[in-house]
């Protein structure tokens, strides 16, 4: 697995939408947090008429190709503290895929003040050293009930942005959006719910996946002429980081003061070299050459 390539794009989706263009608290599309993938506690869920979630569930399949497939999961998501957000993971590992067939594995977390979930593996065996693999994960925070239909304070203790990372060691995880021909039955029936299993890494490896609040393609990249995060992985980074260069100085100070990580964006934009600014106007990618043939 190539950490780098799989922990780029699960940072991306980590802070999609973290914080918009233009990038201050003051911003009215700022003021009321949105991010994909938020699982928020159970009791604030119940108390809403939306299509708000408290849980999540991946499934996918994986072919062991040794005579034992282990299995890493990682839930990454936001913590909301004072406003801002910090980095939270739990991970659940099993040395043997054939273990998770007869029991599944759970492990409960908790992040102070109030963050708790449980995150869950399991594996049907399909024969043929082949596996469907299940992955849940809940919010299990409690909520007091004058806070039951209150966003802001049940946002304290959500897990957001929330997304799970697959590694396998002596197995493969097989592509739901490209499976071979003999499995796509069996891909057809993997239920999915406010997740999408990817292959990430290196193209054509099939050794991790991850389950993304956000529908991506196999083998998703950040683009190399990107210089930094801009927290909106469906921009053009050319179009916000000129918007970002016609920031006010009154807006540039509030931003200042306020989110570091939007802070730093700031800071690079100011500094980007010409050249660099250059790189983001356009590229071209796996063209391949026409068929001159002729009838």
């Amino acid at each position: 697995m190539n950490a780098k390539l799989v922990e780029d794009i699960a940072n991306a989706v980590l802070y999609e939408g973290y914080m918009l263009y233009p990038y201050r608290q003051s911003a009215i599309k700022n003021q009321q947090r949105w991010n994909f993938g938020v699982l928020y506690p159970r009791a604030y869920c119940e108390a809403q008429t939306g299509s708000d979630a408290w849980s999540m569930q991946s499934e996918c399949l994986v072919r062991a190709t040794g005579s034992v497939a282990a299995l890493t999961a990682r839930v990454r998501f936001l913590q909301l503290v004072e406003g801002t957000g910090q980095e939270r993971e739990a991970s659940i590992s099993c040395p043997d895929l054939r273990e998770l067939a007869s029991s599944a594995a759970r492990r409960m977390f908790a992040f102070p003040p109030g963050c708790e979930g449980t995150i869950e593996a399991e594996a049907e065996n399909l024969g043929h050293a082949l596996y469907k693999l299940r992955m849940r994960v809940w919010n299990t925070a409690s909520l007091e009930e004058p806070d039951r239909t209150n966003r802001d304070k049940a946002l304290l203790q959500s897990l957001v942005s929330a997304h799970i990372i697959l590694h396998t060691e002596g197995g493969e995880f097989v592509s739901l959006l490209d499976p071979p021909h003999d499995l796509c039955e069996l891909t057809a029936q993997c239920q999915n719910v406010g997740v999408w299993p990817v292959l990430v890494g290196e193209p054509e490896s099939r050794d991790a996946m991850l389950c993304s609040p956000i529908i991506l393609y196999d083998y998703p990249q950040i683009a190399p002429e990107s210089a930094g995060p801009l927290f909106d992985g469906t921009e053009i980074d050319e179009i916000l980081t000129l918007r970002i260069m016609t920031l006010t100085e009154d807006e540039k100070l509030e931003i200042g003061q306020g989110d570091e990580r939007t802070r730093r964006i700031l800071e690079r934009t100011e500094a980007l070299p010409p050249e660099q600014l250059m790189k983001m106007h356009g590229a071209l990618r796996g063209l391949r050459p026409a068929n001159r043939e002729t009838p």
